[in-house]
């Protein structure tokens, strides 16, 4: 199966984007950020930079909105109604792909091999447990072309499947437990919170912590904003980025720990049982080269990409 996002297929996201979320379209002050986040703790310096004050007192209001794919982010953000958000390298790189004109002004989690927080999740009685026992069978994903989809298809070809044999269907995080105890589909490819909620419910079992198979420190989630609105609000990004790398050594320090996850639960509306036990991924405030050549380089493997980036362009200096 091959993904490509042309112009016209990007832009259209924007209406259910809008739709989905209610943003305010309108023009704002250049201090205001509305800030496009899906439910995952990869975007836990945004939440900390909010809840911490690490972006107010650089003169910014940055207003998280909830997006329930990430594929419709790089669409909002084209419309206006982000300023900027935080699509999966994946759905960044097609979004470059099909004409738009994004840059990466910060990033946030990163890849780690000890992460047990994602994985292949498959139904009670489905019998997968290999890449092989996926043949035919219909797997959600959160996100065609997003980030859990596009290494899910890395680690089937690692695995000798071809991708293509696989069913993959379209599912937004909230919607895998009921999906799966429904027997509506067969397995998902999902994280944790959501993969603890099937997990204790007994309604399915981890198959493979699939994505182990990534080296450390790659980005999972990329911020992003329009070209022409980054370079207009060169100093409101600057401090964005300072705001982001604080609270990315905010999140480092242990002593934290309880903070960061009470600010992460507030926007991924988490109860304090699922709170203490997730893991975080490691935050990754600065995005550099070698990092996005590696999901390029991916991409290109899957015949995701029609053409190849000039990567250095696409980092916001």
């Amino acid at each position: 199966m091959k993904t490509y996002f042309s112009r016209r297929q990007v832009l259209s996201y924007s209406a259910a984007a809008i739709a989905s979320t209610g943003f305010n379209t309108q023009a704002q002050s250049p201090t205001k950020i509305i800030f496009g986040f899906t439910a995952v703790t990869d975007f836990a310096s945004i939440f900390v930079g909010c809840e911490e004050g690490f972006f107010k007192k650089r003169g910014l209001d940055v207003e998280p909105k909830f997006i329930p794919l990430n594929p419709s982010i790089p669409a909002a953000i084209q419309s206006d109604s982000l300023h900027i958000g935080g699509p999966t390298a994946s759905v960044y790189l097609q979004a470059i792909d099909g004409g738009l004109d994004h840059v990466v002004v910060a990033g946030g989690g990163m890849t780690d091999k000890s992460l047990t927080g994602v994985g292949l999740v498959a139904r009670a009685g489905s019998g997968i447990r290999t890449a092989q026992d996926c043949i035919g069978k219909k797997i959600g994903v959160p996100g065609f072309g997003a980030y859990l989809h596009v290494t899910f298809r890395a680690w089937l070809k690692i695995n000798k499947v071809d991708p293509a044999k696989v069913n993959f269907v379209e599912t937004s995080f909230p919607q895998h437990a009921d999906l799966i105890r429904g027997g509506s589909i067969d397995a998902v490819v999902t994280g944790d919170p959501f993969m603890g909620r099937i997990l204790s419910s007994g309604a399915g079992y981890v198959a493979s912590y699939y994505t182990t198979f990534l080296p450390d420190g790659m980005p999972t989630i990329l911020y992003t904003a329009r070209r022409d609105w980054a370079t207009k609000n060169a100093a409101s990004v600057k401090a964005f980025q300072e705001g982001v790398i604080e609270a990315a050594n905010f999140i480092k320090k242990p002593a934290n720990n309880t903070k960061v996850r009470e600010h992460i639960g507030k926007y991924i509306k988490l109860p304090p049982e699922i709170l203490n036990t997730m893991q975080i991924s490691p935050p990754g405030p600065v995005s550099v080269e070698k990092q996005l050549t590696y999901w390029v380089d991916m991409m290109n493997d899957q015949k995701m990409l029609k053409a190849s980036p000039t990567v250095a362009n696409l980092l916001f200096k």
